[in-house]
C-alpha cells in the first residue's frame, strides 16, 4: 500500500491515495467519473452524472438531523497536466507517483500532484462514506472541467441542487476562509498566414527557455516570476533585429491558468550568424538571471543546430506577431483598493503557438470587478487587432462579492477559534473559484471556500502540506455537527 495512504487522517489520505491511481486531467474525465459513480454504489449514496458531466451525490441527514440546513460540498473532479522534461508520464493512463518529503509534503515524482482539487474531493468521499458521523442533509457537486474553462459549473442544471450552504473546498491556505474571487474570461488570438520558403543557404538554430518556476496565474501572478513568452520575445526581436534572424515556429506554455515555464522557437540565419545567434543566448540568459534574482534560480536558455527547415513566416507576419507579444499585457494591472494585499485585475499570456501556417495566443484574464475585466479584454483586443489578428473571448465568469455577514463564515470562524486557540483570517482571493458560477444559478446559498494548505499548484512543485489534514477534517466533521436547522 502506498505509504500515503497511512497517513492521518485515512479516511481522507485513503481516498485521495485511491484518487492518484485514476487518471484525471482535464478533458479526460470519464474514468474518474466512473471511479466516482462507482464509489457512491459502493457506501450507499446516491450518485450520477448531471448534464454538465459533474458527479452529483446525495446523502441522508441521520436520525433527528432531518431538520438542518443541506450542505452542499463542491470540489472538482480534474487535474493540471503538468510534468518534468525528463518525466514520460501519460496523463490520460498512468497513476500519479506520490511520495511525503522530510518536511512532511505529499508531492508526486516529476508531474503535478493533484491534490488541486482531488484534496476536496477525498474530503467528499470520507463524508459521504463515514457511518459515525453526525449531519443534516449533505450534497456532493465535484464539478469537470474547472481548470481548462470551468465547463461543468458553467453547465451547472438550475433546479438540481437543495443545498442551503455551499462549501467549497478549492482554497489551498489553511487557516483561511474565502469569501469572494476574480471573475475571468479566456481570451484567443489568432492568424492565418502563408508560409514563405527558407533560404537554402540559410543555417537553422532551436532556442530553448526552461527551468522556470511557473505557477497559478491566479494565486502566483503577484510574485513576480518569470513568463517564458514574454522573455523569450526579447531575445528573439534582438536575433531578428541584429543577426538577421527569420522566425519558423514559436511554442510556449500549455495551459491557459498556469504561467509559462518553457517556451521553444525555431529560427534560421544566414550561416556566418550563427556563432552571434548563440552569443545572444547566453548573453540573455545572463541577464535573465540577474533580472529574476531570488525568483527564479534554475533559468536553461540554450540553442541547438537543427536541419534547416524549407519553411518559416513571412517577414511582415513574423513582425506583427512579435510586436503583439511584446505589447501583450501580462501580469498584474492593479490590487484591490479595500483590500491592497489582493490582487483585483491581471493576465496571463500562457500560450503561443506558431506554426504550420497558423498563429495563436492564448490568454486567461481575471478581475473581482467586471468594468475592469472588461478593460483588459479590450486592452488586449487592441493589441492584437494592431497586429491583424482575430480576437475571440470564451469562457467568461463573473467575479464572487464577499459577504462578511455570512451566517456559515460566523459558524466556521467560531469552531475554528474553539478548536485552534486562534482566529481564522478572512479574505479574498484572485484565483477564480466555481463559486460565483454557482452562485448565478442559486442566488440563495451561503458560501465558503476552505481547504487544507497546498502550494505550488499547477506546477510539478505542487505539494500538500500533512498536517494541515487533520484540523481541516476536524473542522469539517464539527462544521456538519453544528448546521443551522432551516
Amino acid at each position: 500500500m502506498n505509504e500515503i495512504a497511512n497517513l492521518q487522517p485515512t479516511c481522507i489520505w485513503r481516498n485521495f491515495d485511491a484518487l492518484t491511481k485514476v487518471p484525471r486531467p482535464s478533458g479526460h474525465l470519464e474514468k474518474v467519473q466512473q471511479f466516482l459513480l462507482d464509489f457512491a454504489k459502493r457506501v450507499g449514496v446516491e450518485g450520477f452524472i448531471d448534464e454538465g458531466n459533474n458527479v452529483v451525490m446525495r446523502k441522508a441527514a441521520t436520525p433527528g438531523m432531518e431538520n438542518r440546513k443541506t450542505v452542499l460540498l463542491q470540489a472538482h473532479m480534474d487535474m493540471v497536466p503538468q510534468k518534468s522534461p525528463e518525466s514520460n508520464h501519460n496523463f490520460e493512463t498512468d497513476p500519479i507517483e506520490t511520495y511525503i518529503d522530510e518536511e512532511g509534503w505529499v508531492r508526486a515524482k516529476g508531474t503535478t500532484l493533484g491534490a488541486d482539487d482531488g484534496m476536496g474531493v477525498a474530503a467528499i468521499m470520507a463524508i459521504m462514506e463515514a457511518t459515525d458521523l453526525q449531519h443534516g442533509p449533505v450534497e456532493a457537486l465535484i464539478t469537470a472541467d474547472e481548470e481548462t474553462g470551468m465547463y461543468g459549473a458553467n453547465d451547472l442544471p438550475e433546479g438540481e441542487l437543495h443545498g442551503d450552504i455551499l462549501l467549497n473546498l478549492d482554497s489551498e491556505t489553511w487557516s483561511k476562509f474565502v469569501i469572494g474571487s476574480a471573475g475571468g474570461v479566456d481570451i484567443t488570438a489568432t492568424l492565418d498566414y502563408k508560409e514563405v520558403e527558407t533560404d537554402p543557404e540559410d543555417a537553422a538554430l532551436k532556442v530553448t527557455l526552461k527551468g522556470l518556476r511557473g505557477g497559478h496565474s491566479g494565486l502566483e501572478i503577484h510574485e513576480g516570476r518569470g513568463n517564458a513568452n514574454k522573455l523569450m520575445v526579447r531575445f528573439v526581436r534582438e536575433a531578428i533585429e541584429t543577426c538577421e534572424a527569420r522566425l519558423v515556429t514559436w511554442n510556449g506554455g500549455n495551459m491557459r491558468n498556469a504561467i509559462p515555464f518553457k517556451a521553444e522557437v525555431v529560427l534560421t540565419m544566414p550561416k556566418e550568424n550563427v556563432e552571434a545567434v548563440k552569443e545572444l543566448v547566453d548573453e540573455w540568459k545572463t541577464d535573465f538571471e540577474d533580472e529574476y534574482k531570488n525568483i527564479e534560480n534554475s533559468i536553461e536558455f540554450f540553442a541547438e543546430e537543427i536541419e534547416t527547415p524549407k519553411l518559416e513566416v513571412p517577414v511582415e507576419i513574423q513582425d506583427n506577431l512579435i510586436d503583439a507579444i511584446y505589447a501583450c499585457h501580462n501580469g498584474v494591472i492593479r490590487m484591490i483598493p479595500s483590500y491592497p494585499d489582493v490582487v483585483e485585475t491581471s493576465s496571463n499570456l500562457a500560450i503561443i503557438n506558431i506554426e504550420n501556417g497558423k498563429a495563436a495566443f492564448k490568454i486567461l484574464a481575471r478581475s473581482s470587478r467586471e468594468d475592469m475585466k472588461d478593460y483588459i479584454v479590450k486592452t488586449l483586443e487592441s493589441c492584437f487587432n494592431m497586429a491583424g489578428m482575430k480576437v475571440e473571448t470564451a469562457g467568461s465568469y463573473g467575479g464572487w462579492d464577499p459577504n462578511p455577514d455570512s451566517e456559515i463564515l460566523h459558524l466556521l470562524k467560531k469552531i475554528y477559534k474553539e478548536q485552534n486557540g486562534e482566529e481564522a483570517v478572512v479574505q479574498v482571493d484572485h484565483a477564480g473559484l466555481e463559486c460565483s458560477i454557482i452562485l448565478g444559478k442559486y442566488p440563495g446559498m451561503d458560501v465558503v471556500s476552505l481547504g487544507p494548505t497546498i502550494r505550488s499548484p499547477h506546477t510539478t512543485n505542487e505539494r500538500c502540506q500533512v498536517s494541515t489534514i487533520e484540523p481541516f477534517w476536524k473542522l469539517l466533521k464539527q462544521v456538519l455537527i453544528e448546521v443551522p436547522v432551516k
